[in-house]
């Protein structure tokens, strides 16, 4: 099998399309297979359908422009979550933080109940509930102006959403968690993003194995995709997630970083959750989790420079600043929403 990935190119020239119809352009593809040397191609050699799925515009998340990159600010509503557990676990806290966060520049928030950092357990449906559907009422005089994520593995927390809202799901299995999570997003009809991951929370890391981290991951979306598309879910509904840190060495992060790119073939958008994670500590000297900033906007703008249209970050303010400037100093069209 042949991956192709976009090269992004830091001005558009002549014979330079549009990636997913934003803000980033290319000419040529990297042609990737299993077990040969990487080879640089024309656009003029790559198969129409493959093209136009690399071209084509993203759909719109509820009233978001994907043509524009997002900030979708993390709100844990627990108290084990790796960087920030405790800190928003009062329900008057949590929908505080989130108006914030809004305030700052998130057109998203993604509100979870149950912490998926290494070696976290399991919460009870209920339990989960419980933390996300107050939160979820605190916020309903905001869901006009922000889409609400909601960050499960579970289809009882789907179902228990209100009837109208701005809603998307979050799902970091991948909907192989919860076998009936496929049919209740096809019938909610709302959003999903498909992550990668390998066993569960509680002992991913001991599963970091690949052949190859970055066509594997490839791989499992794409059949994930498949799995949604024959259940109804319509391909302009998912947004995929790599799943920087789950189930990965330091190693396996940076390869799919460096990479992010080949996943707009899938024709989806890209979301990308690597704020304040453990890689980012080791490589910039911060063993606390709140002292990795700066790790994290260089990782954020790096993936903004290859088109991934959706941030989820902790650090709202100072991320929607520094993309802004990015896009005003590349020549993107910034101030969209």
């Amino acid at each position: 099998m042949r991956y192709l990935r976009p090269l992004i190119e830091d001005r558009p020239r002549q014979g330079s399309v549009q990636l997913a119809a934003g803000w980033c352009w290319f000419s040529e593809v990297e042609v990737l297979e299993r077990g040969s040397k990487a080879e640089r191609v024309s656009i003029c050699d790559v198969p129409a359908d493959v093209l136009d799925r690399l071209c084509a515009p993203r759909r719109d998340l509820h009233r978001l422009r994907l043509s524009q990159p997002q900030v979708m600010g993390i709100l844990n509503v627990t108290p084990d979550s790796f960087s920030d557990g405790g800190d928003t676990f009062d329900v008057s806290a949590a929908t505080a933080r989130a108006k914030e966060m809004n305030a700052e520049g998130a057109s998203m928030i993604d509100i979870g109940g149950e912490s998926t950092r290494p070696g976290a357990l399991a919460v009870p449906l209920d339990e989960e509930l419980a933390r996300v559907l107050p939160v979820i009422e605190g916020l309903k005089d905001h869901q006009g102006a922000v889409v609400i994520s909601v960050d499960t593995r579970k289809a009882g927390v789907v179902v228990g959403l209100p009837p109208d809202g701005a809603f998307m799901v979050n799902d970091v299995s991948a909907m192989r968690f919860d076998p009936k999570m496929v049919e209740v997003v096809a019938k909610t009809k709302y959003p999903i993003c498909l992550m990668h991951s390998v066993a569960d929370p509680e002992s991913m890391q001991a599963h970091a194995t690949y052949d190859d981290v970055l066509l594997d991951v490839y791989d499992h979306l794409a059949e994930r995709i498949a799995v949604a598309e024959d259940a109804g879910i319509n391909r302009s509904r998912i947004i995929v997630d790599p799943g920087i840190g789950f189930g990965k060495t330091l190693e396996h992060n940076l390869t799919l970083l460096r990479g992010i790119s080949l996943f707009h073939s899938l024709g989806c958008p890209i979301l990308l959750g690597a704020s304040r994670k453990r890689f980012i500590g080791t490589l910039g000297n911060a063993p606390a989790a709140k002292d990795r900033l700066g790790g994290s906007l260089a990782v954020a703008l790096e993936c903004v420079r290859q088109g991934v249209q959706i941030l989820r970050v902790h650090d709202t303010f100072a991320t929607k600043q520094a993309i802004d400037l990015h896009m005003a100093i590349s020549g993107g069209r910034g101030h969209e929403t």
